[in-house]
């Protein structure tokens, strides 16, 4: 996203009592992780602009505020000045300009500033918690900015006594709406933004051209979630590792070494596929310590991710069968249009033992070379048949969790799997549509741009129907 605020657009400044969740809903209203949130009171000294942007475009901006401190006393200095309605919030400026140097004030003049600038109120509070009156300084002080304003009741416990808040805010504003921004939805995003626009109308047009465009940014996230999928396919089952012989033959070590090496960078393709869908989310700042959690540690190649990503033994029979693939263990050796097996064959014809995920079952291994050339090692295209559902039942996983989690949450990444995933999308048609793409990314072939085109539109109606 681009910073460009040379537009005018809607402004908000998110405000209210310490620890309330106002950090998290500016959080996951920018769609911005890098707000800092915490438990400890006072983390947020400072207000602190977060546009949110598409195309170079300002949708709107919000204002992460200090939690109010000494409501009492701003109020009770307000009140000394006798002045009608319409005079109140230039009262409010003549504070910001009497105490905008004294640190006692620091909170409260932070958040009041982005107020009296334009900004509209969003006032956040804690609807687990008993409404008490100590709040009542903090409403009326907003009262007097004159400023557009909605509350947002944030349940951050299990306790209830939303009904209550309700009763005591509708008094002071426009609007009161339920919002949890750790669970939020993007259709309750967008139903937000939809009431924020009644505040003001002159908010009206801005916000709601803002929610088209936002619409199809949105589109636009999951067609770059799509396309990075696809090329994470395309490129796993096509890539070929070559090793340089020393000598004549292949040697055990090297015949490890090419399959090592040849793993590695399939396990190279899947964490740059990842951390580009992060990126596509707006979630670059996960810490690296997470990544390693996504799936607890399973390795693309174990029995544990093929257990629970793979194709089951009946989907594997019949997909084997109707693809027509081979997979196999042993090594070719070519010389001159000529080829010879060292070891075991190449492997069963798909339909029987062999489809089964094998770690040495991955690719064929060949050596290649004139003989008076260079000769060396070849490991791949892929081979597996249940390889490519491995990998991309791994990459709609991750996706899907990824896309679905709340910029406001900062515990560590652990995404709950389990065998039922790939059932919840995948049926007999589906797979039969992606083997026949699966086997021409595994032919040595290349493959033209519409074939993979028209990969990229499956794998977008699969995101879509995982995705809410």
């Amino acid at each position: 996203m681009v910073k460009n605020m040379t537009e005018t657009h809607p402004k908000f400044a998110v405000v209210g009592h310490p620890n309330k969740g106002k950090s998290s809903i500016v959080s996951t209203l920018a769609f911005d992780d890098s707000v800092q949130i915490s438990d400890t009171p006072g983390t947020t000294t400072k207000k602190r602009s977060f546009p949110l942007s598409v195309d170079g475009r300002v949708l709107y901006e919000l204002f992460d505020t200090p939690g109010f401190q000494r409501a009492r006393s701003v109020l009770a200095w307000l009140q000394k000045h006798e002045v009608t309605a319409d005079k109140r919030p230039g009262i409010v400026q003549a504070f910001i300009n009497e105490h905008k140097d004294n640190p006692r004030f620091n909170d409260e003049i932070e958040l009041l500033e982005p107020i009296m600038s334009g900004a509209g109120i969003i006032y956040v509070v804690d609807g687990s918690k008993p409404y008490g009156e100590e709040y009542e300084a903090e409403m009326e002080i907003l009262r007097w900015t004159g400023q557009p304003s909605m509350a947002l009741i944030n349940l951050i416990d299990e306790t209830d006594y939303v009904e209550e808040w309700k009763r005591a805010l509708g008094q002071y504003f426009k609007m009161v709406r339920l919002f949890n921004p750790m669970k939020a939805t993007f259709p309750q995003h967008l139903s937000l933004l939809q009431s924020i626009a009644q505040l003001k109308e002159e908010w009206i047009v801005p916000v709601n051209e803002s929610i088209e465009l936002f619409k199809a940014y949105h589109e636009q996230m999951f067609a770059q979630t799509a396309q990075s999928i696809t090329q994470l396919v395309y490129r796993s089952l096509s890539y070929v590792e070559r090793l340089p012989l020393k000598g004549e033959e292949a040697t055990k070590e090297e015949e490890r070494s090419v399959l090592e090496r040849y793993k590695e960078r399939l396990r190279e393709y899947e964490t740059f596929s990842q951390k580009k869908v992060e990126k596509v989310w707006h979630h670059e700042n996960l810490e690296k310590a997470q990544q390693a959690l996504l799936f607890d540690g399973m390795d693309l190649f174990s029995k544990e991710s093929a257990s629970l990503f793979g194709l089951s033994r009946k989907e594997l029979l019949i997909t084997g069968t109707t693809g027509g693939a081979m997979t196999g263990a042993g090594i070719d050796l070519l010389l001159g249009g000529s080829t010879f097996f060292l070891g075991s064959a190449i492997g069963a014809v798909v339909g029987g033992a062999g489809v089964f995920f094998g770690f040495n079952e991955l690719s064929d291994v060949k050596v290649l070379g004139q003989k008076l050339g260079k000769r060396y090692l070849e490991a791949g295209p892929m081979k597996n048949v249940n390889f490519p559902y491995i990998l991309l039942n791994r990459a709609l996983f991750h996706a899907t969790r990824i896309a679905s989690r709340s910029h406001a949450l900062r515990d560590k990444v652990v995404l709950e799997m389990g065998k039922d995933f790939t059932s919840g999308w995948m049926d007999d048609e589906i797979r039969k549509s992606l083997e026949k793409y699966h086997v021409q990314f595994r032919s040595s072939d290349e493959v033209k741009a519409e074939v993979i085109k028209s990969y990229e539109t499956l794998i977008l109606t699969v995101l879509k129907r995982l995705i809410q």
